[in-house]
């Protein structure tokens, strides 16, 4: 048998991990095949298990792996800016793009790669409970409940996660709000900004799994990590990656409003997410938005009221508030141009965009091309060891919200945010840590597994031990006993 890479990393996966993710039969992913939408740019392009499964397929065809080698050259190349005529190599991209969509892609529809697409997804699908990870140290507070650290059993990989108590909200009348922020955190699919992996209910609350960012946020780095503010070299470089992460979010017209130093978050290797969207909206194409939301001392003076402002207008007075912090002499030179009042005369407002801001000098020392691509080397890398938050007894714990009943009308909220897995992230998760590469198996002579052979019978499921029978007979009695008992409330 072939394997797709190599592997075997173990660290925190359950013992159990391959049973979890075990494979169902290609037969009972027919429902799948039906209802999956064949667009090529969302099955081998945007979705990574996807992409990765075409690129095997093609590899078994000399003329599509010469198509896949070239695409593979244009990126490397276009990251270290050695491409001269840009315009001709972006034709050709599309060009090869164009010829893989149409027959190669329906052959690729009628494959084995496929159906193995099709199993994975039907893994990603699968309910989402609290008993799907470990819950470990409570690394903070957010507006409706604490925020702690989590692990995947299956996978190993840690992620925070952060509860929303039911009660709390109800009392606060803050569902719009928690509705908000999870469907943004799910749309949004950008390395510089915060990802939504898992969204579950427990009884008590609604659980967000996020992004972990063991480095902790700007505002702890400036007051508790040696003289207060940050060189020039690191100023610059995190002002870069929250460029990216506005343009990212302006990109999907999603305004963030809320830029503050604690809602800027290192990860492992330095690099920045911008985190906590419940103050950001959408503003659906040729609105405007007008209000004033945000923070005490890092709200923006002027209200919204354009389009234009819309597209890059929260660079003002949000972005180069950091450098109040910075002792640098680049911070009125950038300043200038980002808090002119008149949005007419502000930078990234005068039509340019994004861009207007990345070709300011100030940033004359990035590559903005590598920079998104995860290949500059940030000027400051967490140590692993350190803890870079509040000690657990620091944190003020939330106080018991009283005089609050959950009722049943409250179920169709907390369906519209427990959604379970959110397919990239969740899809990333797997080949991050090498559960793809482990269970991603064929043959060599191209022989059909039996799990992909439309011809076979499904494996009856493994049988229980005694405990577990009679765990799950005990279980069925209390379920159906509560079934026919009458209730007042949800539980």
């Amino acid at each position: 048998m072939q394997k797709s890479g190599g592997g075997g990393n173990r660290k925190g996966k359950s013992k159990k991990w391959k049973q979890m993710l075990q494979f169902p039969h290609v037969s009972l992913c027919e429902e799948l095949r039906q209802s999956t939408e064949k667009d090529y740019s969302s099955l081998c392009e945007r979705q990574p298990i996807g992409r990765l499964l075409f690129r095997q397929f093609c590899e078994t065809r000399p003329e599509l792996r010469r198509c896949v080698k070239f695409l593979d050259a244009v990126v490397r190349r276009l990251c270290c800016r050695v491409v001269a005529k840009l315009f001709a190599v972006a034709v050709l991209w599309g060009l090869i793009h164009d010829y893989l969509s149409v027959a190669p892609f329906a052959d690729y529809l009628d494959s084995m790669y496929y159906n193995r697409f099709l199993q994975w997804k039907w893994l990603e699908r699968q309910p989402v409970t609290k008993n799907t990870f470990r819950q470990y140290r409570v690394l903070g507070k957010g507006g409706f409940g604490e925020v702690c650290a989590c692990q995947v059993r299956a996978t190993g990989k840690m992620y925070a996660c952060k509860k929303l108590e039911k009660k709390r909200i109800k009392k606060r009348k803050g569902e719009s709000m928690a509705l908000n922020e999870k469907q943004i955190l799910e749309k949004v699919n950008s390395r510089f900004v915060v990802s939504l992996a898992y969204a579950y209910e427990t009884k008590d609350a609604l659980c967000l799994v996020l992004t972990l960012m063991n480095g902790g946020d700007l505002k702890f780095h400036i007051y508790h990590m040696g003289e207060a503010g940050f060189d020039e070299r690191r100023a610059i470089f995190y002002s870069a990656e929250i460029c990216c992460g506005l343009e990212d979010l302006h990109r999907e017209r999603i305004v963030y409003r809320d830029l503050k130093p604690e809602n800027i978050l290192l990860d492992d290797h330095g690099h920045i997410r911008i985190s906590d969207l419940g103050l950001a909206v959408h503003v659906p194409e040729g609105q405007t938005i007008k209000g004033r939301v945000g923070t005490v001392g890092y709200m923006c003076k002027y209200t919204m009221t354009s389009t234009s402002i819309l597209l890059l207008g929260t660079y003002d007075y949000q972005i180069h508030l950091f450098f109040s912090y910075f002792h640098s002499s680049a911070a009125p030179i950038c300043s200038f141009g980002l808090l002119a009042k008149d949005p007419s005369d502000r930078l990234g407002c005068l039509g340019g965009g994004a861009s207007e801001v990345k070709a300011h000098p100030i940033f004359r020392s990035i590559n903005f091309k590598r920079l998104e691509a995860g290949m500059l080397q940030p000027p400051f890398i967490p140590d692993p060891q350190a803890i870079y938050c509040k000690d657990v007894l620091d944190i003020e714990q939330f106080s018991t919200v009283k005089g609050v009943e959950l009722e049943p009308k409250d179920e169709s909220f907390y369906s519209k945010v427990s959604t379970g897995s959110v397919p990239i992230p969740w899809q990333d998760e797997m080949i991050e840590t090498e559960c793809f590469m482990e269970l991603n198996v064929f043959y060599q002579d191209g022989t059909v597994p039996p799990d992909l052979d439309w011809r076979g019978q499904p494996s009856p499921p493994p049988k229980q031990g005694l405990l577990q029978r009679l765990f799950g007979r005990q279980v069925s009695e209390r379920t159906a006993t509560s079934s026919v008992r009458p209730q007042n409330t949800r539980y």
